[in-house]
């Protein structure tokens, strides 16, 4: 693994925060869910859920597990930094690095413990909630026995001992974690860290009560299971075709995106300032929870002298020098500035233009940059403005730009009963509308750049 320097490190850590505190703002709690658990009660009683319930709380299990995909990256990182933080030679000149780690990876296993509780809860004396939970969702990608599994971790020996032994060492520096809240980026975190911290108590006494429910749970699964491999066997001998899901994993442990070096020599002298690029990894987690072939999108701003032929300027790059600025990108650690390299380390990519004139597309990107630094918006609800979607970010940059009789509009459609745009929408509707071209892509139908 290579080693990053005291800066790198501080951005990394910066970007991880901004990822949770985003992921806050969206994970579901107790009074968020009113209708969900009056759903749940009604379809216990009933037997089976109907279609609009079913729905609803479909729509609570995907929003979970795509956060949870997103925490569980984020405590991954933060395990990888800390490592290097504690083979640094100074220890002391590291000590409130790896205190602004731990509080950032404490406070996304926090709330995945709670989050997790609170779906078990719903569902663990609520057999239909159960079998419905654990239903393939191909929609979506999602796996059966997904609450299974969810279920199974939250009652792992393992798991809650390191999270009881996180809350220890939590209580041990509680002072030096409080000291940090001079941080910008860590006041808010240990705000939510301090809210947090009421469950930690039902964390503990909860664990042997959740490893009992498990127990029987498994129990009667694997019966079950047993029985539908018999089924399965009769089924092929008899001749029936028995079709497996999609996998969410397509590609074999270390293997690289599809875009290479090569690809980005050849696809970079194409772009200009004001491009949309709408990318596709092949094996990212996001792609299980959002539907269509296309996922996500970015906005090329150019580089450094195409920007100033058309007068945009930058008023803060963040990490980055002036020179390796890019793209503006909405990812799960915030709207920020990014290199080629970051925005492009992908396996598909399509180009679109907007047919604007140079002034058009100068105002367009000056309204976009307006928006760097703002939290990732995981609710995906165009209605506010304060956190941004990568579509939402294309949305607020070019809607209303034009001349009046070629006003460039896009129409919000209702995904999961919130207004938004997916990559899919803004595809449809950019080239629909004619206000935009589609200029190449790559990876599409075979591994190479084709050019329109």
């Amino acid at each position: 693994m290579m080693k990053r320097d005291g800066h790198l490190i501080s951005v990394a850590i910066k970007r991880a925060a901004m990822s949770v505190r985003s992921v806050a703002a969206a994970m579901p709690a107790h009074g968020d869910v009113r209708q969900e658990l009056a759903d749940a009660e009604a379809a216990q009683a009933r037997g089976y859920f109907l279609p609009d319930e079913d729905e609803r709380l479909r729509d609570v299990f995907v929003r979970y597990l795509s956060l949870r995909a997103t925490l569980l990256e984020v405590v991954a990182s933060i395990q990888g930094l800390i490592e290097e933080l504690d083979e640094a030679g100074d220890r002391e000149q590291t000590w409130n690095d790896r205190l602004r780690a731990f509080i950032i990876g404490f406070l996304a296993a926090a709330m995945l413990m709670r989050a997790a509780s609170f779906l078990v809860d719903l569902a663990a004396k609520r057999s239909v909630v159960r079998k419905k939970l654990d239903e393939a969702e191909p929609r979506f990608g999602i796996p059966a026995k997904s609450f299974t599994a969810v279920y199974k971790n939250l009652g792992s020996y393992r798991s809650t001992w390191r999270f009881l032994s996180a809350a220890k060492f939590y209580e041990l520096h509680n002072e030096d974690i409080a000291a940090l809240a001079r941080d910008q980026h860590m006041k808010g975190l240990i705000e939510l860290l301090d809210e947090e911290s009421k469950y930690f108590q039902y964390s503990k006494q909860g664990y042997l009560r959740r490893k009992l429910h498990y127990r029987l749970h498994s129990l009667k699964r694997r019966h079950v299971s047993g029985y539908k491999k018999v089924m399965f066997q009769l089924l092929k001998l008899s001749g029936r075709v028995v079709s497996e899901m999609r996998q969410p994993f397509v590609k074999a442990h270390g293997e690289g995106k599809r875009v290479t070096v090569d690809v980005l020599t050849t696809i970079k002298p194409l772009l200009r300032a004001g491009d949309v690029l709408i990318t596709r990894h092949d094996d990212a987690m996001s792609n299980l929870f959002l539907p269509g072939y296309w996922p996500h999108a970015a906005l090329y701003i150019g580089d450094t002298q195409e920007r100033r032929e058309l007068g945009v300027g930058l008023a803060g790059v963040g990490a980055l020098r002036i020179e390796e600025c890019h793209f503006l990108e909405a990812k799960k650690d915030g709207v920020l500035l990014r290199r080629i390299e970051e925005t492009l380390n992908v396996d598909a990519f399509m180009v679109l233009r907007p047919k604007l004139e140079p002034q058009q597309r100068a105002q367009a990107l000056s309204r976009g940059l307006t928006h760097e630094g703002k939290l990732y918006d995981f609710m995906f609800d165009f209605r506010v403005a304060d956190r941004l979607a990568c579509t939402e970010v294309i949305y607020r940059t070019y809607h209303g730009i034009g001349e009046l009789d070629r006003v460039v509009s896009f129409e919000l459609k209702r995904h999961s009963g919130r207004p938004c745009i997916s990559a899919e929408d803004l595809i449809e509707q950019a080239l629909g509308s004619g206000h935009f071209e589609k200029v190449a892509d790559f990876g599409v139908e075979e591994d190479m750049v084709r050019i329109f």
